[in-house]
């Protein structure tokens, strides 16, 4: 049994979600309506007023009638008085025309409004006297008017009895309105539907009803009576939320439309009140009651007076709740104030003690950033130094490694030179012996390799030299190499700078040329220089750091 009902929770929960939903929704679009009632008003006294200009202007008494009747028409759920106004006047106007029919019409609509206005006696006089049998078009309305005076008369019924004997008329006389009112009329629907309500079949009642009110406009009245009488139906059911939705569906119609003469938002009133929901009940029974008294529907008002003491007495009571609940929060917060004054003391004191230590932890900061930056320095030139030692150091073991190998060379090749002349010493070769000793292509030869040693040596140091040497220059003209060479003599001299042989007359020595002719070449690499010419020296040692 258990699961059963909570099978039947789970499929009919979201249904029930979203019916609540759409309740707060309309009941939200109510709230606004009435915020925007002056709207609505000016809006339908715009419409009396062009009525009555129009009126006023007419020529013949048959205009005078037709617009004297939209005037009632306008007056009848608006404002009683003038509707009963225009009513007489539709009366007195009919009868100068002389028409049967529109005399007719005119008190038919005479004895509607004095029923509005609970002068049932004097509308059941007009009633009784006029026929309509000449008239079958009105038969129709003459058995609807009878049968909403009887009804009327049934709910302000003293005794049982009476209200009995009035609910039988009021059968009798919708059903005769069946047999007369066009089908398909709202008329038709509206009494239809109430015989199937008084035989207990309300869903068939309410689909009787639903099915035309989709296709009734936002400013038709009639939108308003279908969705009070399904309200009904609902509350016959005991679906007290779908009775509530109709509800406030018929009340939002009846305010947008201007009907001050109405029972949705009265009945609605009551209804949020039961459920609580005070504010609500309060607004609706008061706007109600001020749509009674400007429509002068004193049944209306009476009905309301019953109810505005109840809800206002609630009102009232929920009020002096919130105030004594506003109190206990006031005493409240002045307690929560003082504790909060003590804790921002205690904070500020604390902040005060915070923001000393704070400066005290800023100094040793910037003390220790200047420290720190010493010290970054200090590595920086420390690194520094350890990189040129790291260079110097490689370039020391790549230049020892080879000068011992080229010492040795050498040593081996003049013990062969020197045997080559004790030969020819020997064997009395003298002229031989003096053109060896005169000639320097030995001298030259040994030069050479040297030299291709060198170049060969540097160049496996630093293998992207010359790329990098080319990128500080304005063109690449110093660079140009002869066939077989790897270093010119541009180069060998850049290449002993980079080494840190800087003193030119040791550059001289080296390369075999003047002092004043390595002076020129140094000052044409820098004038070819891209950069400023006092930088082009110390750019040219950094290359190729990265690679030792």
């Amino acid at each position: 049994m258990n699961r059963l009902l909570l099978v039947i929770l789970i499929l009919f929960f979201p249904t029930i979600v979203l019916s609540q939903d759409n309740t707060t929704a309309l009941l939200q679009e109510l709230d606004q309506t009435i915020a925007n009632i002056g709207q609505y008003t000016t809006q339908k006294e715009a419409q009396i007023a062009a009525l009555k200009k129009q009126f006023n202007s007419s020529a013949t008494e048959t205009e005078k009638q037709i617009l004297s009747r939209l005037l009632y028409e306008e007056y009848r759920l608006y404002k009683s008085d003038s509707a009963l106004a225009y009513a007489r006047k539709n009366v007195a106007i009919a009868l100068k025309i002389n028409d049967f029919n529109t005399t007719n019409q005119s008190y038919l609509d005479l004895a509607s409004i004095m029923g509005t206005l609970g002068m049932y006696k004097e509308a059941i006089d007009i009633l009784s006297t006029k026929t309509v049998d000449k008239s079958p078009g009105l038969k129709g309305a003459y058995y609807n008017i009878n049968r909403s005076i009887y009804g009327y008369m049934a709910d302000y019924a003293s005794s049982n009895y009476e209200k009995n004997n009035y609910l039988s008329l009021v059968k009798k006389y919708r059903d005769s309105a069946l047999i007369y009112v066009k089908k398909q009329t709202n008329e038709y629907t509206i009494n239809t539907s109430e015989a199937l309500i008084e035989k207990g079949v309300y869903d068939q009642a309410i689909l009787y009803l639903k099915v035309p009110f989709e296709s009734l406009k936002l400013d038709d009245p009639n939108r308003a009576v279908f969705a009070y009488i399904i309200s009904t139906i609902y509350q016959k059911k005991g679906n007290r939320e779908e009775q509530k939705k109709w509800l406030i569906i018929s009340a939002i119609s009846d305010l947008q439309n201007s009907k001050k003469e109405n029972i949705s938002l009265r009945n609605l009133a009551f209804l949020l009140y039961e459920e609580g929901d005070i504010d609500r009940a309060y607004l609706y029974i008061q706007r109600s009651l001020e749509d009674a008294l400007f429509c002068n529907a004193r049944l209306r008002t009476y009905e309301i007076s019953k109810m505005l003491p109840i809800i206002s007495g609630a009102y009232q009571q929920q009020n002096e709740t919130n105030k004594k609940q506003l109190v206990v929060f006031l005493v409240c917060l002045s307690i929560l104030t003082v504790i909060l004054l003590i804790a921002l003391f205690q904070l500020f004191k604390q902040m005060k003690q915070l923001k000393a230590a704070q400066k005290e932890i800023h100094i040793a900061n910037q003390q220790l950033v200047v420290l720190n930056t010493t010290l970054q320095s200090t590595n920086l030139m420390l690194n520094e130094t350890n990189n040129n030692l790291a260079e110097t150091n490689r370039i020391k073991e790549i230049y020892i490694g080879r000068y011992m190998d080229q010492c040795s060379d050498y040593i081996a090749k003049l013990e062969g030179y020197r045997k080559k002349l004790n030969v020819m010493a020997t064997a009395g070769k003298m002229n031989q012996l003096l053109d060896a000793v005169q000639s320097k292509q030995f001298i030259t030869e040994e030069l050479t390799e040297f030299y291709n040693n060198f170049d060969r040596t540097f160049l496996q140091l630093f293998p992207d030299f010359i790329i990098q040497f080319e990128s500080l220059l304005i063109d690449k003209e110093l660079t140009q190499l002869k066939e077989g060479e790897l270093l010119n003599t541009e180069l060998r001299i850049v290449a002993l700078i980079r080494l840190g042989i800087k003193d030119s007359a040791k550059i001289a020595t080296f390369l075999r040329y003047s002092v004043s002719t390595i002076y020129n070449y140094r000052s044409l690499l820098k004038n070819k220089s891209k950069g400023p010419r006092e930088e082009f020296e110390s750019k040219l040692i950094s290359i190729g750091s990265s690679e030792l």
